[in-house]
């Protein structure tokens, strides 16, 4: 059975699970690993979900506000053993609803080109491509996405 927690980025489950993101996305990001990991520092993200199996953790996300409107997810990332499930589908889930009862009515986001699965689970959860934002803007490898909430 899957259960989802809200936390915080001091969540020891959280950093062990985005240490497995980080090897991961050195070999997808290559040469470009060093770029994109300055935009993916997580001291003091206020808004973390960590999703469980039988006491393991096995996914996670956070988002983090960027204005008054607008929350950008970060950090998705789903342990290679429980992927298929629906794990991402639920912490993106529950990412959303955490950031409607915010007051937040904009979620933004970026993942990299090479990642096809996450691009695919965001098109299945409603998210549309939009303009390459801020610090992608320009980045060929970035796609970003926009839903409504």
């Amino acid at each position: 059975m899957q259960t989802i927690i809200r936390t915080t980025s001091d969540n020891q489950d959280f950093k062990n699970l985005i240490l497995k993101l980080d090897e991961l996305l050195q070999i997808t990001d290559g040469a470009e690993h060093s770029f994109f990991a300055q935009f993916n520092k997580v001291e003091n993200i206020k808004n973390v979900v960590v999703c469980y199996e039988n006491k393991k953790a096995i996914g996670c996300g956070a988002f983090k506000v960027t204005d008054n409107q607008t929350v950008e997810i970060k950090r998705m990332f789903v342990d290679p053993n429980f992927r298929g499930k629906g794990v991402a589908s639920i912490v993106l889930k529950e990412l959303e609803i955490w950031a409607k009862e915010e007051h937040y009515s904009v979620i933004i986001l970026e993942t990299g080109r090479k990642l096809e699965n996450a691009i695919s689970l965001y098109k299945k959860s409603g998210y549309s491509i939009t303009k390459n934002y801020e610090q992608y803007i320009g980045v060929e490898s970035s796609v970003c996405f926009r839903k409504g909430i």
